[in-house]
């Protein structure tokens, strides 16, 4: 990523003026942060990732500046509080409802070295999850392996996303199966999450999605036999048809470029019977197999369920009872509004 200065949003700029700034990369997203569809932005909390270096030197820092933004963990200080953070759920520290500057803000905080891990491997395909769509980017990270780990997690979206797809697909559906990555399994997509949630990320964000994955898309294109996108200068059009090589030695490409988590779920689905295979062998049967697709979205979807369902129950601890009821009806409502 560009390490040019930014500009942001005064109401950015603001927010993180009350927080210690020794942290590596700040993003924003969110429906309070990015458009979507049915959404009034004004009423929604502000959701914010920092990535800090030393989590147990910035908590304790934090601590001192929003001793109240903190569950009853604080009290057991800020190396236990470093300790939960990073042993437990899908290694993200989260204080919700928190007002600041008019508004109210869900701020969570990552270690450097997990956000590069899930990046690259999936492992929990959590933050990597939300950054396959686009984000506010806050602060630019000046680590050149963090730089690497963002764009490799955009491209390990792009193979995974082929591999859902069929041979034709509109550009709309490529950029649903992408956002939807973080969705499959997320149990709380059956109860607390519109169920609209992914189409209202996408169609108001088409320009954003493009200028994410257009340099990947343009790059494929130049190594496979039929264009994955065809570049569409009306910018606000959805372009209606898109195709793709579907052949076992395009669908190998795709799976050999999985991240190191998926692989693994695929070899030890595969390996469930009598006969033991490695991961190559693994990969090179199951780009012959006319389930591919399904077995790469169930491998992708079991990696998100549990993930997710650790994650939320870390929160608990982590937002306090009061928060975590007031939270979740939020979000029921929200779901029914």
């Amino acid at each position: 990523m560009a390490t040019n200065p930014m500009i942001i949003a005064p109401i950015y700029a603001r927010i993180l003026s009350k927080f210690p700034q020794n942290f590596a990369f700040c993003f924003a997203y969110g429906s309070a942060v990015k458009k979507q569809l049915s959404k009034k932005q004004e009423d929604n909390m502000i959701d914010l990732i920092y990535c800090v270096d030393n989590p147990t030197k910035w908590h304790e820092a934090n601590m001192k500046e929003n001793f109240s933004h903190y569950s009853g963990l604080k009290y057991f200080g800020h190396e236990f509080v470093a300790r939960y953070q990073e042993n437990f759920g899908a290694k993200v520290y989260f204080n919700t409802l928190v007002p600041m500057e008019g508004v109210w803000i869900k701020y969570g905080v990552v270690a450097t070295k997990d956000l590069i891990t899930d990046l690259l491997e999936w492992s929990d395909l959590y933050l990597a999850g939300r950054l396959h769509k686009p984000v506010e980017i806050i602060k630019k990270s000046l680590n050149s392996d963090l730089q690497i780990a963002l764009q490799l997690n955009l491209q390990s979206a792009v193979h995974t996303a082929l591999l859902l797809l069929p041979d034709t697909f509109s550009e709309y559906e490529f950029y649903y199966t992408i956002s939807n990555l973080s969705y499959l399994g997320d149990f709380r997509m059956t109860f607390g999450e519109n169920k609209n949630k992914v189409e209202n990320i996408v169609r108001p964000q088409l320009l954003g999605f493009r200028n994410l994955y257009g340099p990947f898309i343009r790059t494929l294109n130049d190594y496979v036999e039929f264009p994955v996108l065809q570049e569409n200068n009306k910018k606000e059009e959805i372009s209606g048809c898109c195709s793709q090589d579907v052949s076992p030695l395009a669908k190998l490409h795709h799976l050999n470029q999985l991240p190191r988590w998926p692989q693994k779920a695929l070899t030890r689905f595969w390996n469930k019977g009598a006969l033991k295979q490695d991961t190559e062998d693994v990969l090179r049967a199951l780009a012959y197999d006319p389930d591919c697709d399904l077995i790469v979205g169930q491998c992708v979807r079991d990696i998100v369920f549990n993930s997710s369902a650790r994650q939320s129950i870390k929160t608990i601890a982590t937002a306090g009872f009061v928060k975590s009821v007031r939270y979740s009806s939020k979000k029921i409502w929200k779901m029914f509004s």
